[in-house]
């Protein structure tokens, strides 16, 4: 599985972003594009210990779905989405974009970070498993939107 700790994943993760446009349009889902990129942001968040939305630990989500956040499998499509990821607002694509990159590179500029803080729902996880699922997450809807 591909890292976002990984210097050759994190500049294909940045192409793959610059090829989205505020025309993108989903192949599966009910988010446009602004609204997506908006939504990228929260695991990035996360990670960075800016943002906790409130998660609880959960022994449900670390017995069922741990895993599957950072192993091989890609996510099946229209995966339900966490509430706090969700919205119905009007997001500005190019300022969500832009919001989106930083927080990539400031995940990034991490990469040599060995020791993190417990996710807030799943406990927990290697440095190499934090690079992995927000590789993964990223991964998941930028195909989402074709890119």
């Amino acid at each position: 599985m591909k890292s976002i700790f990984e210097d050759s994943t994190y500049n294909e993760i940045k192409s793959r972003i610059q090829n989205l446009n505020e025309d993108s349009h989903a192949q599966w889902g009910k988010m446009n594009v602004g609204q997506m990129v908006w939504h990228c942001q929260g695991p990035l968040n996360i990670i960075l210990e800016k943002n906790d939305y409130g998660m609880k630990p959960s022994w449900l989500a670390k017995l069922f779905f741990k895993k599957s956040l950072y192993n091989d499998k890609p996510w099946r499509k229209g995966l339900p989405t966490a509430k706090f990821l969700k919205t119905q607002d009007h997001k500005d694509f190019n300022e969500e974009k832009t919001k989106l990159e930083a927080l990539i590179d400031e995940t990034y500029a991490q990469k040599d970070k060995s020791e993190w803080k417990p996710h807030p729902a799943f406990g927990y996880f290697t440095a190499q498993q934090w690079g992995q699922m927000q590789y993964k997450h990223l991964d998941h809807h930028l195909r989402q939107f074709g890119v």
